[in-house]
């Protein structure tokens, strides 16, 4: 306010003959009419505080509009530009549609409008050629396991390429070729890396389950090599040696054409030398205490079988299979262990003794019932040789055929299935040939 006061004291004080001073805009604002009509009396200082904030208030009202003009010129202008361009962007990007509908005419008639799409074919189509070259490299011949991670990385990325090449290339025009665009696209290749890319997947596959096997086996070894070490009692030794030897049969499964495989296998033969010097005789001592357990089993079983005979031919079989069964077990037994060999050697005397017994058995058994059903047969000959009338009847070729039929019924052995029908048609044999027998 002190300023605008300063301001107002010049302007009340000064000459009339000094009017040029006063700025010209703010004379020619205003209207001539009131100038000729307002009498030069002396403005008070509110008066005049009034009309310099009105004319400040023009001043910047008219700044604001000239530029607004300006910009919505240029604003225009550049969506008119858009649209102009964005005519003939969006017509090519129609025209390379993946659409019969719309790619035919086009390729017929104006070809070049496909150039976005050929050259995105070739950009694909040659980084599907260096990556899957690459991750064939990585793969087929991998040193590592970064190997195969890298060469799976590629792999990937071929894929990616091979989703990008459009099918409709491949099923209209295999090859094309312009004055204007010289290039070409081969389904021959194209389906060489598909089935390239297939075949180094499933590789990649079985690499990475062998790997998992090698990883997870190592593991359950080193960790049963550690329970063995730390084993108070016997039965954990034992657990820890089950466990140890489980984990060395797995790592020998493993494929030898994976990289997985062929780690192992050097692994393999360290790890059974240490298998041999840690655990030593023990091992043996558990094999060889299986193996005596497995014989004692199958002597059980062969021995309930045999209980509360008589048995037919093939229940005796099924004995004699379980005694051989129990003598293969023993046999097994190395004679490097005394112990060991002196016990299997002991059962084993026990075990062919009551094999042998079996086998008699069952050979007696198959004779009876063959006796049997020969005595049978000829019984049923001799009943439908006898006429009807008695007195016709040959006693002396009866007499013999009876007699034949008892020398095959006594052939039938005491503790067989046909013994006690062999008995029985034997007791009726011998009254029918007292019968007949001539009296003296």
């Amino acid at each position: 306010m002190t300023f605008l006061h300063k301001i107002s004291w010049k302007i009340l004080h000064k000459n009339p003959q000094n009017n040029s001073e006063i700025d010209p805009s703010i004379v020619s604002q205003k209207p001539l009419a009131s100038r000729a009509a307002t009498p030069s009396t002396p403005k008070t200082l509110a008066e005049l505080e009034n009309k310099m904030a009105a004319e400040a208030r023009v001043l910047n009202k008219n700044s604001q509009l000239q530029p607004s003009k300006a910009k919505r010129g240029i604003g225009g202008k550049i969506i008119w530009l858009t649209i102009l361009i964005s005519i003939p962007v969006g017509g090519v990007w129609v025209a390379n549609q993946p659409y019969p509908v719309i790619r035919r005419p086009v390729e017929q008639n104006v070809p070049f409008l496909l150039l976005p799409s050929y050259m995105n074919v070739d950009n694909h189509y040659r980084q599907v050629l260096a990556s899957v070259e690459q991750a064939e490299q990585l793969i087929e011949q991998a040193t590592s396991a970064a190997d195969l991670a890298l060469g799976e990385q590629k792999l990937q990325e071929t894929q990616k390429h091979l989703d990008e090449l459009p099918t409709w290339l491949v099923n209209d025009r295999s090859e094309y070729k312009y004055w204007w665009y010289d290039q070409r696209f081969s389904i021959y290749g194209f389906n060489t890396a598909r089935s390239k890319v297939g075949f180094l997947a499933a590789k990649v596959f079985q690499e990475k389950n062998a790997q998992t096997l090698l990883t997870d086996n190592t593991q359950i070894l080193l960790k049963a090599k550690q329970q063995y070490e730390q084993a108070s009692t016997v039965t954990d030794k034992q657990s820890a040696i089950a466990a140890w030897r489980s984990a060395l049969n797995q790592l020998e499964q493993i494929p030898s054409q994976t990289l997985a495989g062929k780690t192992a296998h050097h692994q393999v033969d360290l790890y059974e030398r240490e298998f041999q010097e840690v655990v030593g005789l023990a091992a043996g001592n558990e094999r060889i205490s299986a193996l005596i357990a497995a014989a004692q089993q199958f002597s059980w079983q062969a021995a309930k079988a045999g209980q509360n005979p008589p048995h037919t031919v093939m229940e005796w079989q099924q004995i004699e299979y379980l005694w051989q069964e129990a003598i293969n077990r023993l046999q097994e037994v190395p004679s490097q262990d005394l112990v060991g060999y002196a016990q299997a050697q002991k059962l084993l005397a026990t075990y062919e003794t009551n094999l042998g017994q079996v086998k008699i058995r069952r050979q007696a058994e198959q004779d009876s019932v063959y006796a049997l059903e020969s005595a049978q047969q000829e019984i049923q000959s001799l009943i439908a040789s006898i006429p009807a009338d008695a007195q016709y009847v040959d006693r002396n070729r009866m007499f013999s055929q009876l007699q034949s039929i008892i020398n095959r019924l006594e052939k039938v052995q005491n503790g067989t299935t046909a013994y006690l029908k062999a008995q029985e048609l034997l007791l009726s044999a011998k009254n029918k040939l007292q019968e007949i027998q001539p009296k003296k």
